[in-house]
This record gives C-alpha cells, sequence and structure tokens, in this order.
C-alpha cells in the first residue's frame, strides 16, 4: 500500500480519532480511510459521525458503504459521459474508412 501524506493523511487521523471518540476500535477509521479513499469522502464519514453518533458499529459499516456506493456510482457516471462524448464525436465526424478505394 503506498504510502500517503498531506491532507490525507490528516484526514485519515481525524478519521480515526472520531472513530475512537465514539468506543469503537481505531482500526475501523484505518479500514475506513483506505476504502473510501479521499479526504473528501472521509470527510462525509467524520460528519456523519459527528451528526448521527452512532452507537453500533453497523451504522458506522453501513454509512462507509453508502459513500463507497456513491463513489463508485458518480465514477462510472463520469466514465459513461466521456464513452458517449467519444461516441458522439465518431457520429459527428463521421467513420473513417482506410479502405475506401472506390
Amino acid at each position: 500500500m503506498p504510502v500517503r501524506n498531506g491532507e490525507w493523511g490528516r484526514k485519515k487521523a481525524q478519521l480515526i480519532r472520531a472513530v475512537i471518540h465514539l468506543g469503537f476500535p481505531g482500526d475501523l477509521g484505518e479500514a475506513a480511510a483506505e476504502m473510501l479513499g479521499s479526504p473528501r469522502a472521509m470527510d462525509r464519514l467524520i460528519g456523519y459521525l459527528n451528526q448521527a453518533r452512532p452507537k453500533k458499529i453497523e451504522q458506522v459499516a453501513d454509512e462507509i458503504l453508502a459513500i463507497r456506493m456513491e463513489i463508485d456510482k458518480w465514477r462510472a457516471k463520469k466514465e459513461s459521459e466521456e464513452a458517449n462524448r467519444k461516441i458522439n464525436e465518431m457520429l459527428w465526424r463521421g467513420f473513417e474508412d482506410d479502405d475506401s478505394e472506390e
């Protein structure tokens, strides 16, 4: 696993502190940080932990999965938009046929 520094490391530490503050193991914060992957996603989970103050570890896990699913859905949407853009460009410009000898 690559070492990440800067904002990512600060958010990870903040997430671990928030998880421990609620009485859950710090390993949960570690795993959540790796699974979420970005400071922005970790910030969302920290906000949830501070607002909802979940009592069960399952509630935290559900929120981690919900955030991860939203990230995956957003990425799939962006990939689809890019593919659609390329198809539309091909349709607009036409298909180039290298073997056209008429």
